[in-house]
This record gives structure tokens, C-alpha cells and sequence, in this order.
């Protein structure tokens, strides 16, 4: 059923007052292409939504939001291991707990990452150092010109650093209705990530011994220690891409900053973003309604549930700085609608 004049503040995390034209939540394809086919009628623009952890609203959307309620899971084993489908609308976090809580490992690094299943492969989630597309294998899609049904193989999706060939060539032409993923039979825990080496180091803990539990519970421990909880503080995580630069930008970098946090990622150096923000002394600022936050200056926080504009203005503010101070550009990683 379309809704209209229907109130977005409680469907994102930035807890941003939107509203919008018309609204359909969607709990499997058929519904979907129902609500595909009504935009198109009406020459409606196009906003999925899942849990609205990565979105910032700069005003009120004159389209249609499709709100994915699609729900649904299956685990099968075979010779590699466990094939995991489920749904675009169940809980990104949840289907880490499921999985890691029967031994099954390969998501435990990107536990309490906000958000739906559904737009994981959009962003190419990732954390302490795993993304989704090592185990990612396939999606499903609806085409939103057509209706029609399409699959994704893990080349299809174009998957690179945050980035997915849903945020290129395939923009705003599909959207995604079910995600599966390959969990290895051989698992090894994945602890290149100095702060959650770092964690079972203090510890004493014997890593060769470690479970996906025991790591995905390291990770939601670290997590909960710098980052707030939308429930608490109105967020969409972290709010910039850690920027990419080349071996000669970092050298000079590092001559000049010798504490400077980066990491080696091919022949380039992936810098720490929230290092950045910090130095540059944006770490607890506030604008009005909005803010950096006090803990991790990656993340932006609207505790006076400020408007789009103000949030956009922050990091605007923010990218201009760190250009001017560092040479380098800040790249967000929620998308503005509208």
C-alpha cells in the first residue's frame, strides 16, 4: 500500500527531519515491482531504504521511499564450507551473531556494523580489515526500469575500497533483494588489524585457539569503546572514506607527521581519517545542532536533531580543512538524498 506525506526522522540515524511524498514498505519482490510500477506512472524518483545508517537527508524527498522489509535466511553446507542467503531486509549485525554463534567464521570482523543486508554490497562493507566481497559470491536485483530479476556474481558488483559498481555503472537501477555469501570450512581468524591484535595481546589471549565468537565479541567490544550507538547519539557511523594517496603524498606525509596513522594498500597508502580530523583539532567541536564526535572524530553526531543542511555543512566544513591543512580530500561515505 503507498503512503504519502509520511515522516523519515525515525528511519534514519542521523535522526534528520525529512519527509516524503509517498512511501511503501515492501516485504517481497512482488510488492516491490507493485511499488516499482506505481513510481514509474507517476514519474517518481527512487529512494530504498534499509536501516538508514547510511544516508544523510538535505530536505524532503519528492519521490517515492521504498522501505525493504524483506526478511528471510538459509544456511547450506557444502564442500567449502556454508552458503548463507538471506534477505535484504534482515539485520547485517544479527547475521553476523547467527553465524558466528554456531562456529561459523568469515563475517566476525564486521560485527555491529549497522545498517541491512541489502545495502552491504552497495558499499563493499568492511572493518578490521575483512569486506564483504571476500566471501560475498552472489546477489539478486531487481531492475528498477523493468522489474525484471537479475543476479550479480561477486566481478559483476565491481567491488573496490567502499565502493561497488552500485555507486557506478548499475546507480539507482537496481535494488537488491537477497545476498549470499560463501563461509569457508577452513577458517582462520583474521587479526591484521592492529587495534584487534592489539586486544587479545593485553589479554594474554592465545589466538590459535580463538573462535569467530570470541573475535566477533573482540570487535563489538572495540567498536562500543569509540564508536556511539545511534540509539544514543543520532549517527551514521563513520562519515568519511579513509583516503587512498600515492607512495610519494604519504613519504611526504610522514616527514612531516611522523605519528601519522596509514596503511599500505597495494602501491598506495590508505590513510587514517579520523587521524586526519583529530589532528586538524575537530575532535568534539560542535556547529549548533551538530558535531564531531568525542571519541572518534570519524564520526559525525546530530544530538540537537539538526537539519540535512547543517550535517552537510559540517563535513564540508570539515574536508575543506583537512585539504587545506593535509593536501588531501575527504570523500563521505553516506549518500545526500535528495
Amino acid at each position: 500500500m503507498i503512503e504519502t506525506d509520511v515522516d523519515l526522522q525515525p528511519l534514519n540515524t542521523l535522526a534528520i527531519a525529512a519527509r516524503t511524498a509517498y512511501f511503501a514498505r515492501v516485504e517481497n519482490i512482488e510488492e516491490l515491482r507493485e511499488a516499482l510500477a506505481f513510481a514509474r506512472a507517476k514519474k517518481l524518483s527512487i529512494l530504498p531504504l534499509g536501516g538508514g545508517s547510511n544516508i544523510v537527508l538535505t530536505g524532503d524527498f519528492p519521490g517515492l521511499v521504498i522501505l525493504i522489509e524483506m526478511a528471510g535466511l538459509t544456511l547450506e553446507k557444502n564442500l567449502r564450507g556454508t552458503r548463507v542467503s538471506a534477505a535484504a531486509g534482515e539485520n547485517w549485525h544479527r547475521l553476523v551473531m547467527q553465524t558466528t554463534e554456531q562456529g561459523l567464521g568469515g563475517l566476525e570482523n564486521l560485527a555491529l556494523i549497522p545498517g541491512k543486508i541489502g545495502a552491504a554490497p552497495i558499499q563493499n562493507i568492511g572493518a578490521y580489515g575483512v569486506e564483504l566481497r571476500d566471501t560475498f559470491t552472489d546477489l539478486l536485483a531487481v531492475h528498477i526500469p523493468t522489474g525484471e530479476l537479475h543476479v550479480f556474481s561477486n566481478k559483476d558488483c565491481q567491488f573496490g575500497y567502499r565502493d561497488s559498481a552500485f555507486k557506478g555503472a548499475a546507480r539507482d537501477q537496481y535494488i537488491i533483494t537477497q545476498v549470499s555469501l560463501q563461509l569457508p570450512a577452513d577458517w582462520q581468524a583474521r587479526l591484521d588489524y592492529p587495534a584487534l591484535r592489539q586486544f587479545f595481546t593485553e589479554r594474554g589471549q592465545d589466538t590459535a585457539s580463538l573462535t569467530p565468537a570470541a573475535v566477533a565479541a573482540a570487535v563489538i567490544d572495540i567498536r562500543n569503546s569509540k564508536l556511539p550507538s545511534p540509539d544514543d547519539i543520532p549517527n551514521a557511523g563513520s562519515f568519511f572514506k579513509n583516503p587512498l594517496v600515492d607512495a610519494d603524498c604519504y613519504r611526504s606525509l610522514k616527514a612531516a607527521h611522523p605519528d601519522l596513522v596509514a596503511f599500505a594498500a597495494g602501491d598506495q597508502w590508505k590513510l587514517a581519517a579520523g587521524w586526519l580530523i583529530d589532528r586538524a583539532g575537530w575532535r568534539g567541536k560542535r556547529r549548533n545542532s551538530v558535531g564531531v564526535h568525542d571519541r572518534q572524530a570519524l564520526v559525525l553526531v546530530n544530538p540537537g536533531r539538526g537539519s540535512g543542511a547543517e550535517v552537510t555543512c559540517l563535513a564540508e566544513e570539515i574536508a575543506e580543512d583537512i585539504r587545506a591543512k593535509f593536501g588531501v580530500n575527504l570523500e563521505p561515505e553516506p549518500r545526500y538524498y535528495p
